[in-house]
């Protein structure tokens, strides 16, 4: 199977998306921002990172981006796509996702091993995952506060499509504690913590990031 990593000016942590793609058992495939072909690939993934340089809003140039015209469609046709941290808000300026992400609330970057805990085990990304299983991800963004209008916050709870939560301390400000939320179909997630960065023993807390990219080989297999 061959999922593509997109990489836009300024993407920052798309090989490390790339190289848990691969400990997960699958293919990566290169996608570059400026060629709309996705070249066949059976999911995509959105990295971190401050693509164009974050000018007008995160990721609002991004999505305007000739790969994205080709990532919208195919997610609108099932495509599985998991944006991270400014693939999430990618996902959201293209309106592949609800709400938007603002700064902090308290106006400082934030760098720390975050807990987590798994509200949505039913996602393409989220099935090596039990329903309340508790995760430490790593978290670094300085515009990582999840926001949306209260009709759509009560629509993604009652809906079940908060993927997953804060625990211990909302790091900054997002809604209801709101980490990375769903599509109604469950192929495509965002969320502002890195599992890319902790898919392997040796380096970050430990491997509970793993889980997200085994989800998709076992859901595509």
């Amino acid at each position: 199977m061959r999922v593509g990593v997109v990489t836009f000016p300024g993407s920052l942590d798309d090989r490390d998306a790339a190289r848990a793609v691969r400990i997960a058992g699958a293919e990566s495939v290169a996608l570059w921002h400026a060629d709309p072909s996705l070249h066949e690939v059976d999911a995509v993934v959105l990295p971190g990172g401050f693509s164009y340089g974050d000018y007008l809003r995160c990721g609002a140039i991004a999505r305007f981006a000739p790969v994205m015209e080709s990532v919208i469609a195919a997610a609108n046709d099932g495509l599985p796509v998991l944006g991270i941290c400014n693939g999430f808000q990618v996902l959201c300026e293209s309106h592949l996702l609800p709400g938007a992400l603002i700064r902090n609330d308290h106006r400082k970057f934030v760098c720390k091993e975050q807990l987590l805990r798994v509200d949505n085990a039913a996602t393409a990304w989220t099935t090596e995952y039990r329903e309340g299983q508790e995760i430490v991800i790593p978290l670094k963004n300085g515009e990582g506060g999840y926001v949306a209008d209260e009709h759509t916050l009560d629509e993604l709870e009652a809906e079940g499509r908060v993927v997953v939560r804060y625990l211990n301390g909302n790091p900054n400000g997002s809604q209801r504690d709101i980490a990375g939320i769903c599509n109604a179909a469950g192929n495509v997630v965002g969320l502002m913590p890195h599992p890319e960065h902790a898919v392997e023993a040796l380096t970050g807390p430990g491997t509970d990031g793993l889980g997200f990219f085994l989800s998709l080989v076992g859901v595509l297999a």
